[in-house]
């Protein structure tokens, strides 16, 4: 669901950016409302924790592949906005430093994983846990629900934004200039992968960490419960440590998600590459493409190496972001 750059037109990332400059605006200023010592910490881990299962890609049955993206379970835990800054400065590290998504597209991918996934997803699982007991199955259910619609919403608002260009930008032949899949195409296809393995695959994440969140930190599913009751730091950080550890699992699904070809690839599919695809598809040079760095490339093995290296250094550099974003605000709330 990450958007490279050339797929979307100049004018469709404008729209995007101008969406999404207030919602962020917004965002910010709920997440100064909320702050306290202790909701720092859980942004920090929350930002991490989105950033590694990203890394975590499943096979779907077309050749491709998907992924979750943890948006539903920061919704439930922060609340959709800060939910919605922390998937935003995990996508950011992912399209500057690995490539994951493009710099151009960044606005719409944040609009669609960082704000449609987890506000989609908090309503949903509010509407139907409501004010049951945290043991109840209607919590489990809620979770479950939420995940698979947030990110089946977002998968559809990336699949009209594809969908779009081949009917707004194209020369004067037809030819498509960007994204080239006509809108019923994009749409099926995305929902084929999210319908059958993301949108599970999110529903399930989501709910068995409300499972283990019942189990280790149970405060952590009461909107304001969290700001008084202790919370085990360390049990979450040991969990984003496992999966650190597990991220070269994604490594050994083949293809890449729909819609994310490089240019060499999308030429081999259609027989051509657009061209505004090619004008702005390697704008930007990451420093570790794909997750990967330079001299750890090869069989699977020294692959994980470089896979692990990535997820530490991009974790590294998300809780120092999160974290100064999150003192800042909390230093500017005291003034007011």
């Amino acid at each position: 669901m990450h958007i490279p750059d050339g797929y979307l037109s100049p004018q469709t990332c404008l729209v995007m950016g101008t969406a999404m400059l207030p919602i962020w605006y917004k965002a910010s200023r709920k997440v100064k409302e909320a702050l306290n010592t202790r909701y720092v910490p859980l942004m920090v881990i929350g930002a991490a924790f989105s950033f590694v299962i990203m890394m975590f890609n499943i096979p779907v049955p077309d050749g491709t592949t998907a992924h979750a993206v943890g948006g539903a379970i920061l919704s439930i835990i922060l609340g959709p906005w800060a939910a919605c800054i922390c998937i935003t400065i995990a996508l950011t590290i992912q399209a500057l430093f690995f490539g994951d998504g493009g710099i151009w597209a960044l606005a719409a991918n944040c609009f669609n994983m960082a704000f449609i996934l987890p506000m989609s997803s908090f309503y949903a699982y509010r509407f139907i846990a409501g004010n049951s007991a945290i043991s109840s199955k209607r919590r489990f259910i809620g979770s479950l629900m939420g995940g698979f619609i947030g990110i089946n919403l977002a998968a559809l608002f990336t699949a009209i934004e594809f969908g779009v260009q081949p009917l707004l930008f194209h020369a004067a032949d037809g030819t498509p200039l960007y994204s080239p899949y006509p809108l019923g195409m994009a749409i099926a296809m995305m929902a084929f992968a999210h319908l059958i393995v993301a949108g599970p695959l999110e529903g399930v994440v989501t709910a068995f960490a409300v499972r283990f969140l019942h189990a280790n930190n149970p405060s952590l599913l009461e909107i304001t419960g969290h700001a008084n009751s202790p919370v085990n730091y360390r049990k979450l950080w040991w969990g984003v440590a496992a999966m650190i550890l597990l991220s070269p699992l994604g490594l050994l699904a083949n293809g890449v998600a729909w819609g994310e070809w490089g240019l060499d690839e999308m030429a081999s599919r259609i027989g051509y590459i657009p061209e505004g695809m090619a004008r702005f598809a390697e704008n930007w040079h990451a420093l570790a493409p794909d997750y990967g760095f330079a001299g750890m490339a090869g069989g699977f093995w020294q692959s994980s190496v470089g896979y692990v290296l990535a997820a530490v250094v991009g974790v590294v550099l998300i809780a120092v972001i999160t974290y100064m974003f999150g003192k800042l605000a909390m230093s500017n709330k005291r003034e007011l």
